[in-house]
């Protein structure tokens, strides 16, 4: 069976095409400035990409315009699109309800609709993603693979904030955590590798956007990322976890209101708001190197705060078999592990440092240092293909 892949954005939308008899991706590529005037960027294993601007009036013109690509008797993979047998989508948020994947139809699209108020970033373009593949594609199942639904499994003193229970009641409001399909892939790749099914392992998603899970045996017991994706670890533009009073603080001396103040925690702190350089954090080193003390304060930050949660996590699992780093910070940058790792030995982490620094980019690496009690890896994430397993599963 041949899976379509589809995460879809406010002005984008990303796609693969699986072969699932083999696990080989025929087909991949972009369409950009959806709803503008439009890019699309398709690419073949061993082949020459194609590019090419095309208007995409919506996120069905950018489907069609998928659809007729890998169609193409020069460009495509298959000969009609009756050949591909469902599509999973990137869905960010689950809520409650959409505790695992989830063949969508009409229930689940109103389901996702009423939960936008708690994923207005993510939520309305998945939204139209789904729709816009349905009406091309009407006669195959339709998957929703949801971040939220790896901590499905966390227990209630996990995922319930200490604030008046009818407020969650009412709201809604708890720890619902993100990044859970990444974090699933690395942590099943990790138990595979050391052939134990109940093993206890952190891993770390840092990116752009970060987030730190622990599992125990493949199920989450908790996780950095809480209500939104904003709270954790810094980020690239986003603070991370900080003390509540803070916000209401600063929105009184600022005159700030709530949305100016979202604006503030979301899209101008964390790297970028510390350093003042970027919210890259290649930028960020290369600009510490170049002696600026700001920089280097929000890389000592960013590092604090991920070993302050790597310890809490072996505290709450009673012990830890693997470390796991993934996505475009953790399975690329070396130095950024090392910091990480350095004085870690207590907890049993101890890594090669040779190894560490001289591991090919997007290449899996075992960093682990002779001896060490815990493993450490690095491990790239695939979304993708969790996403187009989990559709093939239900589409059986």
């Amino acid at each position: 069976m041949k899976i379509l892949v589809v995460n879809a954005g406010s002005s984008s939308l990303k796609y693969q095409l699986f072969d699932m008899d083999t696990g080989d991706v025929l087909a991949k590529g972009l369409c950009e400035r959806i709803g503008i005037d439009g890019a699309i960027t398709h690419k073949r294993p061993g082949k020459e990409n194609y590019k090419s601007e095309a208007p995409l009036k919506d996120h069905k013109a950018a489907i069609e315009l998928v659809l007729s690509l890998l169609c193409d008797p020069d460009l495509g993979v298959i000969s009609s699109a009756d050949e591909i047998g469902a599509v999973g989508h990137r869905v960010a948020h689950g809520g409650e309800k959409l505790r695992q994947s989830s063949v969508i139809g009409e229930k689940e699209l109103e389901y996702l609709e009423s939960i936008v108020e708690i994923n207005p970033l993510h939520g309305p373009p998945a939204i139209s993603g789904i729709k816009a593949c349905q009406s091309v594609m009407p006669n195959v199942k339709h998957v929703g693979v949801f971040d939220t639904s790896y901590y499905s499994t966390m227990e209630e003193k996990a995922y319930i904030y200490p604030i008046p229970y009818e407020l969650y009641e009412k709201y809604k409001i708890r720890r619902y955590g993100f990044h859970g399909t990444s974090h699933r892939y690395v942590c099943q790749k990790v138990m595979d590798i050391l052939g134990n099914k109940d093993a206890k392992v952190i891993t770390c998603h840092l990116g752009n956007g970060s987030s730190i899970t622990a599992s125990v045996g493949g199920r989450a017991v908790d996780t950095s990322m809480g209500f939104t994706p904003q709270e954790g670890v810094p980020m690239g533009t986003r603070s991370g976890s900080l003390d509540p009073t803070v916000v209401t603080y600063i929105m009184k001396k600022e005159g700030l209101n709530p949305e100016e103040m979202e604006k503030l925690l979301n899209s101008k702190s964390g790297l970028l708001g510390v350093s003042g350089v970027s919210s890259d954090c290649r930028d960020v080193m290369i600009a510490e190197g170049e002696g600026s003390k700001r920089s280097a304060l929000a890389m000592e930050i960013l590092v604090h705060y991920i070993k302050k949660i790597i310890g809490s996590y072996v505290a709450e699992m009673n012990g830890l078999d693997a470390l796991v780093f993934t996505a475009g910070i953790g399975e690329n940058d070396g130095v950024v592990r090392e910091l990480i790792c350095k004085d870690l030995s207590y907890l049993g982490v101890e890594i090669d440092s040779e190894v560490n620094l001289g591991a090919k980019r997007g290449t899996q690496t075992e960093i682990t240092k002779a001896g060490a009690k815990v493993r450490t890896f690095a491990i790239p994430t695939d979304e993708e293909y969790m996403i187009a397993l989990d559709t093939y599963a239900l589409s059986k």
